[in-house]
């Protein structure tokens, strides 16, 4: 979306105010009024049109710059639909429950939490979806830490924290391709890169959450998962082929197949095991393709647990997102984002500043643009130019983009990941936060490995980088 050059840009003290009414609209409407965080997005919406007619910007503009901003979000949409399609057709066919059925019979309660971490980073690893990983292996994780009696923001921070291990390392995942190709930076190099504050991050977070594990992880709760077991199997055909569906689609996405049509033959499998195991008629069975799962169990928390998904669970996440999503649209229509860029290439004039900014950019763009792919292209397009300027490896920059930006994003409640992981794992966003000890560690090393000047490489330009670099640098 390209600006007229003689356009006027906000100023530093035109957009604190904005700041100031957009964070009080939010307020006003969430905690005075308490309505939905949807409304209180459609209100800044009018707050930013009638700044932007205060710039004298014209409607056709800033509608442009919104249905922009909704449209890069419109792959994160579509998985949002497959994954609840895919919830719901494995609730009713029993693959989730079968899942959990299987965790509570082998799985230590002591060691559950460092498990349920692992597990799903494994999953997330290998699939390169953190949302396909949530809505499968981190179902199933939730599951078995309530049948092991886990507080479930506790069980969510561990759950979240291993599928976003995936979802910045993994080369299968898309955060990861896109932010290697915003910084001109090689694939695997920029793997590598990360793999400095990674695998520090995954050792401590796992420890934390082994030692936490046994505090929770008393003898008592085994009753519960017996209970649990005796009523999924009382509710649901119990073999080993109930989990062939998950073990398909987890093949097809290690096989770099793409994820929404793997996501959406997984949800059939789902209705197809449905009416073979579990006698369900087969218009019903397709139904929970977009209703959802509806059962009667003897356990009340299992019910909860086990009547979700579907298409419908998903819609006012979607809502939330395009609401969202027009928003850093209108940001960057106005010129928002430029006059921030503007500010922090001024400010950011040593190496540990540079980190700072890209992180801050990067959680910004995930703030007012509310999806990953959004703060990938703001932590990229304010910060690059100053890596090239002050002779830093854009490895570094690849680096610090990921950690602003991917792993920030189930950190703010009304991103496409923040509303995504509370809605599927059930916890809402201010619940599980605390737990998100990889996100909190991961960032922490970030901010100390820029500041200290440790791992930041000498300027050597890759194949991959030099020729796009220097230009982006004159």
């Amino acid at each position: 979306m390209t600006e007229p050059s003689s356009r006027r840009l906000p100023n530093a003290l035109e957009i604190s105010l904005l700041a100031l009414a957009i964070i009080g609209v939010i307020f006003l409407f969430v905690h005075v009024l308490e309505m939905a965080i949807q409304l209180a997005l459609l209100g800044c919406w009018f707050v930013m049109l009638g700044f932007g007619k205060y710039l004298k910007l014209d409607y056709g503009r800033m509608q442009d710059g919104i249905t922009a901003g909704i449209n890069q979000g419109m792959d994160a949409i579509l998985v949002l639909i497959a994954v609840g399609a895919l919830i719901g057709s494995w609730m009713a066919g029993g693959i989730v429950p079968n899942i959990i059925y299987l965790g509570l019979s082998v799985m230590d309660p002591n060691i559950f939490l460092m498990a349920a971490f692992f597990i799903c980073m494994i999953t997330s690893l290998a699939t390169g979806t953190s949302f396909g990983t949530a809505g499968t292996a981190g179902v199933a994780m939730m599951g078995i830490g309530a049948g092991f009696n886990f507080p479930m923001p506790l069980v969510a921070g561990a759950v979240i924290s291993g599928a976003y291990v995936g979802d910045k390392l993994s080369p299968l995942s898309d955060t990861t391709v896109m932010t290697a190709s915003l910084c001109k930076v090689g694939l695997i190099d920029h793997v590598k890169s990360m793999l400095y504050v990674a695998v520090p991050a995954v050792t401590l977070s796992g420890l934390l959450f082994l030692l936490v594990g046994f505090q929770y992880g008393h003898g008592g709760s085994v009753g519960r998962a017996t209970q649990v077991m005796e009523a999924l199997a009382g509710q649901y055909q119990i073999a080993w082929y109930m989990l062939l569906p998950a073990l398909a689609v987890i093949a097809m996405l290690v096989m770099k197949l793409p994820s929404v049509p793997v996501i959406f033959f997984g949800a059939v499998l789902g209705v197809v095991w449905a009416c073979l195991f579990e006698q369900m008629p087969l218009v019903a069975a397709i139904k929970t393709l977009y209703e959802g799962n509806h059962i009667q169990s003897s356990l009340d928390f299992l019910n909860i647990l086990l009547n979700r998904g579907g298409i419908v669970s998903m819609l006012e996440v979607i809502m939330l997102v395009m609401l969202a999503l027009g928003l850093g649209g209108l940001m960057e229509v106005t010129g928002v984002l430029a006059t921030i860029s503007n500010g922090l290439q001024r400010w950011a004039t040593n190496q540990g500043r540079l980190g700072l900014s890209t992180i801050f950019a990067g959680f910004l763009g995930n703030f007012l643009g509310g999806a990953a792919y959004v703060s990938l292209i703001t932590a990229t397009t304010i910060t690059a130019k100053n890596y090239d300027k002050l002779g830093v490896d854009r490895r570094v920059l690849s680096r610090n983009t990921e950690a602003g930006g991917t792993v920030t994003t189930p950190m703010i409640p009304w991103t496409d990941g923040g509303v995504f992981m509370a809605t599927t794992l059930g916890v809402a966003t201010t619940a599980y936060l605390p737990y998100l000890w990889y996100h909190f560690i991961g960032l922490s090393i970030s901010i100390f490995y820029c500041y200290a000047n440790i791992f930041c490489f000498d300027k050597k330009k890759s194949k991959d980088e030099a020729p796009e670099a220097a230009l982006e640098a004159e």
